[in-house]
């Protein structure tokens, strides 16, 4: 295997559909919506355990935390609305909207903006992190699939369904300032990104592909077949190592370098669609919503990382 487990922790509520994650690697802690029990999980990354397990949060499907403003935000689906949580006190504090399905959730620093995948809204709503008021939403001409902040460029990228874009927004004026068509890719969904020789990884999700984009010169450099109907990306900068977890279950792990991406491996795991990974211990999190009626977060570490 090419995967390891190190650890089956137990999660609380019922064996339902997970979806996206988030690793605080300095804070310690792992952030899982818990979508179909409208739960959002905190986990402690270092003991191991469940920090709280919060009610409220309706079809919950993004998550992302901001640890320099103490904010976690949370796509609230089943409210078309956007939860803004004190990541201290665990507290809701505001839910701005309406956003029609909100998904993905990208936080643009200079700003101070919360950018959201409006997957079936076809725009990128745009949150002031200040006041906590939604200021606009961008039409995309596509739906929204996930949506991330671009660190290099400082600059937003929108994966957009159907015209199969990988779209580029400037966060200060909320326009789209780029368009990059991606051929062989359908329905683009999941991004993930390796800042530091600048490319995006880009997961079409109605033919299970994935394209290797330079973010430079704005060019598909080329494309792989991965799981069938894949959904979220997590990237490890320090093996410069890429998971791609698929609806299918079957997780793909490709090693980067040189402007390419070479295959490790693939593995399967029922409902494994949502992975996270922490780039200091290389530890990977996979919340697994039904094993043996229960649901758990399993943990697995690389076969070549003893």
């Amino acid at each position: 295997e090419f995967l390891e487990k190190v650890a089956d922790i137990p999660m609380p509520g019922p064996a339902a559909r997970f979806d996206y994650q988030c690793l605080d690697a300095e804070g310690g802690r792992l952030y899982i919506s818990h979508m179909n029990a409208d739960q959002l999980v905190v986990f402690d990354i270092t003991t191991r355990q469940v920090v709280a397990n919060l009610d409220g949060f309706k079809r919950v499907h993004g998550v992302i935390v901001v640890p320099e403003i103490n904010r976690v935000y949370a796509s609230i689906t089943g409210e078309h609305a956007m939860a803004v949580v004190d990541s201290k006190s665990l507290q809701t504090i505001a839910k701005p909207g309406p956003i029609n399905y909100p998904d993905g959730l990208a936080y643009a620093p200079k700003v101070k903006r919360v950018f959201v995948s409006d997957e079936r809204g076809d725009t990128d709503a745009v949150v002031d992190a200040t006041n906590n008021t939604l200021v606009k939403s961008i039409p995309l001409g596509g739906g929204a699939g996930n949506t991330v902040y671009d660190a290099v460029s400082e600059k937003i990228l929108v994966a957009v369904h159907g015209v199969n874009e990988l779209d580029t927004i400037d966060p200060a004026s909320a326009t789209i300032v780029g368009k990059l068509s991606l051929p062989g890719i359908k329905n683009p969904h999941g991004i993930a990104l390796d800042t530091a020789s600048h490319v995006a990884f880009v997961a079409g999700e109605e033919n299970h592909s994935l394209a290797l984009v330079d973010l430079n010169s704005m060019k598909v450099l080329s494309t792989y077949q991965v799981g069938e109907d894949p959904d979220v990306l997590a990237y490890d900068p320090g093996l410069n190592r890429l998971y791609v977890s698929a609806e299918s279950g079957t997780v793909t792990i490709f090693q980067y370098g040189d402007r390419k991406l070479s295959i490790i491996g693939s593995m399967y795991m029922p409902h494994a669609h949502t992975v996270a990974v922490d780039p200091r211990t290389h530890l990977v999190y996979f919340p697994l919503e039904n094993v043996d009626g229960h649901p758990l977060l399993r943990i697995m570490r690389p076969a070549d990382q003893k």
